[in-house]
Parts: C-alpha cells; sequence; structure tokens
C-alpha cells in the first residue's frame, strides 16, 4: 500500500472535485478538509441531533458540502427544493422528520419556513474554512433512534401528484453509483456540468455522487442551475466530457444551437446522457448530428436510486434508439394485467429489484404495500424486453389514453409530432369526450422560426400513426409548463386544456 507521501496520491488529492463554471475550483484535498471542518462544525451547533438534515440548496457547492457533512457526521439528508413555497417547505420538513435546515446565505432572505431550526453556511475555500450560523431557532424535532445506514429522504411527486418519500440506504446510492460508472466508465479524465436540480435523484446520483466515486470533476452552473444561454460557455471552461439532462433540456439545445453551440472549436464530449422522461428518437438524431456525441438513453426513477436500466457504449454494445437500454445493477421483469411473467415482445408493468431498490415509502405503510410486492417494486410504467434483453417503454399506465377501447400511450403521439422539422416540443393528453370516453388532443412548441398548421401536423401523423392515434386538436403554445426538474408538466397541461373547454 502507498503511503500518505507517495507523490501519486499527492497528485491525485490535488485534481478538480468541484468547481463553477468560470469561477473556484476545489481539489479532493480541500474538498475533503471543508467536509470535514464542516461536520465538526455541525457537530458543535448539535445539528443532526434531533432527526435528519434538510438542504435547502440549489445547484451551489454548499449543497454538496453540506450532503458529504451529513454523512460524515452519520446523519441523513433531506434535500429540498428552494423553489417551493413556504407551505410545502414546511410540510416536507415536518413528513421527512427533518431535525435542522441548512441553506447557503444567497438563499438566507428567501427561505420561507420556520419548521425546525434554520442554520447558513459560509464557505472561505482559500482559508479551508466553514462556517455555520443559527438565523431561526424554529422548534426542534424529537430525537429518535437512527439507522446508520440511510444516506436521503428523498421526495417524489410520481404521476398521482401526490408526494411520497423515498428513504434510500448507503448501500442503495453505491449499487446505483457503481451501475453508472461502470455503464459510462467514468473515470478521473472525465468532467460533468450538473445541470440537473441536486434536490433530485438524476442531479445527485448521475452527475454528482458517480462522477465523484470514479475521481472525476464536477462543475456547477454559475447561476445554480441550467442557463440556455451560458450553457456551452459553461461547458467548455469545465472541459466538460459527458453531460446528462432530461429531453427537455437536449430540446432547448437544438433550438439555440445555431446561435449558442461553439461549432468552430467545439466540446470534446465522449457522451451525453439523456433520463427521466422518453426521449423521441428524432430528438437523439438530431442531437448526435448537431453536437457530434453519441446520446445514450436510460431510465430510471428515485425508488431504484436513479438509474435502471441504460444503453450501452458505441465500444460496449449495441444501442437500440427506441429502448431506455439493459439494467445495469438490477434485475427486471415485465408483468401481465393477470399478474403473469410476458413473454418476450409482450407488453405488461415494468418491476424492477435489486440492491438499488428502496425497501419501501417513509412512513406509508399502504403505499408501500401497493408499489413493492414480493421484492419487485412495480414501477407504473408499460414495457416490454427483447430477445437481447433490451427494454422498450410505451408510457405510464395512469396516463394511458383511453379511447373507445383503443389504448394510445402518448409517447407514441408525441414521437411522431416531435418528427416534423417544425415541431420543438410536443405532449399529448386525453380531453373528455362524449362519443369515445376519451379522444386525443396534443400541444406542440414550434421551432424559432418556423411555421406549421394544425391540418399539417395532422397530416405529418397519418403516415406514422394508426387512425384512432391522430390527434384530434392541436393547441400552439410559446412554452410548456415544467416541473422543478426541467421537463414537461402534463398534469398542469391537462387540466389547463380540460378545465377552459
Amino acid at each position: 500500500m502507498p503511503t500518505r507521501a507517495d507523490p501519486v496520491l499527492i497528485e491525485e488529492s490535488e485534481r478538480v472535485a468541484l468547481g463553477v463554471a468560470g469561477g473556484p475550483r476545489l481539489s479532493y484535498r480541500q474538498l475533503g478538509q471543508l467536509v470535514r471542518v464542516l461536520a465538526d462544525r455541525f457537530a458543535e451547533a448539535g445539528i443532526g441531533r434531533a432527526g435528519p438534515v434538510a438542504i435547502y440548496c440549489d445547484n451551489r457547492p454548499e449543497f454538496v458540502l453540506a450532503l458529504l457533512a451529513a454523512w460524515a457526521a452519520g446523519v441523513a439528508a433531506v434535500p429540498i427544493d428552494p423553489q417551493l413555497s413556504g407551505a410545502e417547505t414546511g410540510a416536507r420538513l415536518a413528513a421527512a422528520g427533518a431535525g435542522d435546515i441548512v441553506l447557503p446565505r444567497h438563499l438566507r432572505d428567501s427561505y420561507p419556513g420556520d419548521a425546525c431550526p434554520a442554520w447558513v453556511i459560509d464557505i472561505d475555500a482559500e482559508r479551508g474554512e466553514v462556517a455555520v450560523t443559527g438565523i431561526r431557532p424554529g422548534e426542534a424535532a424529537q430525537g429518535r433512534d437512527h439507522d446508520p445506514d440511510l444516506a436521503l429522504l428523498m421526495f417524489t411527486t410520481g404521476s398521482t401528484g401526490t408526494a411520497k418519500i423515498v428513504p434510500l440506504s448507503h448501500a442503495n446510492l453505491a449499487a446505483s453509483v457503481d451501475g453508472i460508472v461502470s455503464t459510462y466508465r467514468l473515470g478521473p479524465g472525465d468532467a460533468t456540468l450538473v445541470v440537473m436540480p441536486l434536490y433530485h435523484g438524476h442531479g445527485l446520483v448521475a452527475g454528482l455522487l458517480a462522477t465523484l466515486a470514479s475521481g472525476g470533476a464536477v462543475y456547477l452552473p454559475a447561476a445554480g442551475r441550467f442557463s440556455a444561454h451560458r450553457f456551452w460557455d459553461e461547458i467548455v471552461d469545465a472541459k466538460a466530457t459527458w453531460y446528462t439532462a432530461v429531453p427537455t433540456v437536449h430540446q432547448i439545445l437544438l433550438a439555440r444551437a445555431v446561435t449558442d453551440y461553439p461549432a468552430a472549436a467545439p466540446p470534446a464530449l465522449r457522451f451525453i446522457r439523456s433520463s427521466s422522461a422518453p426521449l423521441a428518437p428524432s430528438v437523439l438524431r438530431r442531437t448526435e448530428e448537431r453536437f457530434h456525441a453519441p446520446m445514450i438513453p436510460a431510465y430510471g426513477m428515485t425508488e431504484t436510486s436513479h438509474q435502471a436500466a441504460s444503453n450501452p457504449l458505441p465500444r460496449d454494445g449495441v444501442r437500440k434508439d427506441t429502448s431506455v437500454g439493459v439494467p445495469t445493477g438490477l434485475h427486471v421483469r415485465i408483468v401481465t394485467s393477470d399478474g403473469k411473467p410476458a413473454g418476450i415482445g409482450e407488453t405488461g408493468e415494468v418491476c424492477v429489484r435489486g440492491p438499488a431498490l428502496t425497501k419501501g415509502y417513509f412512513r406509508d405503510p399502504q403505499a408501500t404495500a401497493a408499489a413493492f410486492v414480493d421484492g419487485w417494486f412495480h414501477t407504473g410504467d408499460l414495457g416490454h424486453l427483447d430477445a437481447d434483453g433490451y427494454l422498450f417503454l410505451s408510457g405510464r399506465i395512469k396516463d394511458m389514453i383511453n379511447r373507445g377501447g383503443e389504448k394510445i400511450a402518448p409517447q407514441t403521439v408525441e414521437a411522431a409530432l416531435l418528427s416534423h422539422p417544425a415541431v420543438q416540443d410536443a405532449l399529448a393528453f386525453p380531453v373528455p369526450d362524449a362519443k369515445y370516453g376519451e379522444e386525443v388532443n396534443s400541444a406542440v412548441v414550434l421551432r424559432p422560426g418556423r411555421h406549421a398548421s394544425q391540418d399539417e401536423l395532422r397530416e405529418h401523423c397519418r403516415g406514422r400513426l394508426a387512425a384512432f392515434e391522430i390527434p384530434k386538436k392541436i393547441y400552439f403554445l410559446d412554452r410548456f409548463p415544467r416541473t422543478t426538474k426541467g421537463d414537461v408538466d402534463r398534469r398542469a397541461l391537462r387540466s389547463h386544456f380540460t378545465d377552459t373547454r
């Protein structure tokens, strides 16, 4: 074993671990030092004694330090979206039993809650110091027995709109991170710009933890969130070799590529990853052609510590454009509506189990019993496996449109619309219909400078969809409502059009 004075270890410890695009950078040595100091500050202030530590922060270094310091202190973390209202924040803190909440100084005045003691984190990277200052006393939660393996309490909205809490252990996260690192061959030579929110699994597990576990460099956007007009400058500054995002972000980047993409000196990307929502084949192809890197579709959810399946890198296997790939460290099976295992190519509900899967929902035995059966998690997604073990998704069971008994997957309609050169984004949804029960409607956002009529888009769909799948009405919008992850808020859009009919 090499000693601490080994030149190789010294060199490795000075590699960039965490940076802000266009701003300061922390080496692995500096990051480790600051985490240890912050963990000591937590202990001195009693932070974490009464329950998990909530982290109220956007994509800033304070989030990363608070997360790692909580773990170093043996405390679970509760990431909180800082865009939530005061009532929503308070409700989540109470539901998770958070004992304290920590936040960066720039969010001090906007923090709306007083459900538990609040603390501001101040970083002095040059001096290797971190301070925590109490700003709101709140009311500390009662102390309770702590599970030493509990790492995170993550909130997931799901298709019902009701927030559930997913407890993830360190073992869950380690299994997921191992699958991500292995799938994409991440290593010390890699760097990424994390544009997905760190308070969701996509950004936290795939962007942050997998990169740090591989010895690579994590860069955060200067604004603390995805910024379309700064994106490529920040990718170049970070010398990023890959990035991951939801399809909506990929579509935004494509729409701005003519003015924003540095075609004269393009970044050397090994791959681009897409997850958290269905990726239309047309978006995949256009992204590869425009940005000169393979696009890798993946599939995951909070309950599986993010990644459950992914297509391989080009050097490692066959990528199937309409598939989300093969399982990565999890077992996947398809179950038909009568509860029997589906055959190859037969559609049913996607079920998963394995070391990255949570054991159930936090303090919600009813929801746990409904979704976790005999060790298998019933995802609510429809799909099938082919003979090579690749998973193909058909949509959410609860999103399926039932038009006179014909079951229509919104994803299929959206893919047809997105294949039109004028369409930047598309969403299909059901509306009540006196004759068929439900009818297909759609909304689209057109690409800048492009034009298309409803009749033109419906005609475009005729060769790509069955007659009953073609939208009866197509709405034209400037933008879609978004969730905090950045993908389209399907429920909000559907409610808007059904409420205004």
